[in-house]
C-alpha cells in the first residue's frame, strides 16, 4: 500500500541497500546539516559503508567488549565502537577485521585508533577511525554494547542507519529513512541541473551572478 506521497513502502533491508552510495554530503544536507561524526578518516580502499549500527562503549585502551560484540554481530551491521577518541592504543586489527568479515559486517566505525592499517589499505572492507598505532589493547572490559554511544561528538543509537564515503560518516534513525531517501535523490536531480546550467553557463548563482562573470 503507498503512503501519502504515493510511495510503496520498502522492507527494512532494501531501504538501507538504497543508501549504498548516496553522498554523505547531500545526506548531511537533508539532515540540516548536523549529524556525523567529526574527526574519523577511512582507512580501507573506500568501498562505500551502509549498515545498521551494532555499538559498543568501551574502556579507553581496552577491546574486551568488542569481542562481546563479534559474538553478536549479524549480516549487515556496522561496529560502532566509542573508545572515547583515545588513539594510544589500538582497538581492533587484521585478526578482528578478518572476524568481522566472515560474519558479513558491513564495517567498522571506531572512535579510537586501529593497527595493521595496511591490511586495511588493502582491503575493501569499511573502516573508519581516527589514527593508527602498534600499541595493541587491554582485554580486561569493563563495556557495554548496544547502548547509545557518542562518536566524535555524535549520538548514535542501536539499530542507526550508517552511511560512509570518502567525505566521512553520517547517521540516523530508521524512521527518517524513506522520506530522507526521497529528499536526498530530489537533491541529487537538482545538483545534476545546476551542473549542466554551470556547463551552459546559465547557471544563476545564490547572488545572481551568471558563471561566465566568475574569474
Amino acid at each position: 500500500m503507498a503512503d501519502n506521497a504515493g510511495r510503496v513502502p520498502m522492507s527494512e533491508a532494501d531501504l538501507v541497500h538504497a543508501f549504498r552510495g548516496l553522498p554523505t554530503a547531500v545526506i548531511s544536507d537533508n539532515l540540516d546539516r548536523l549529524p556525523g561524526p567529526v574527526g574519523l578518516r577511512a582507512f580501507h580502499s573506500g568501498t562505500p559503508l551502509v549498515g545498521r549500527a551494532l555499538t559498543v562503549r568501551t574502556r579507553v585502551g581496552d577491546n574486551l567488549a568488542i569481542h562481546q560484540a563479534l559474538e553478536l554481530v549479524k549480516p549487515g551491521d556496522v561496529i560502532v565502537v566509542d573508545g572515547g577518541g583515545d588513539v594510544s592504543r589500538a582497538l581492533v586489527g587484521e585478526i578482528m577485521k578478518a572476524i568481522a568479515e566472515k560474519k558479513d559486517a558491513a564495517g567498522f566505525v571506531i572512535d579510537g585508533a586501529i593497527r595493521d592499517s595496511a591490511a586495511f589499505a588493502s582491503s575493501d572492507f569499511p573502516c573508519y577511525a581516527r589514527a593508527a598505532i602498534h600499541r595493541g589493547p587491554y582485554k580486561n572490559g569493563p563495556g557495554e554494547v548496544n547502548v547509545p554511544v557518542s562518536i566524535g561528538g555524535c549520538v548514535i543509537s542501536p539499530g542507526d542507519i550508517i552511511v560512509g564515503d570518502e567525505d566521512g560518516i553520517v547517521n540516523f534513525a530508521p524512521a527518517k529513512a524513506e522520506d530522507l531517501l526521497a529528499a536526498v535523490k530530489a537533491f541529487l536531480v537538482r545538483e545534476e541541473e545546476i551542473m549542466r546550467s554551470i556547463a551552459d553557463g546559465t547557471y544563476q548563482g545564490a547572488y545572481g551572478v551568471k558563471a561566465t562573470s566568475i574569474t
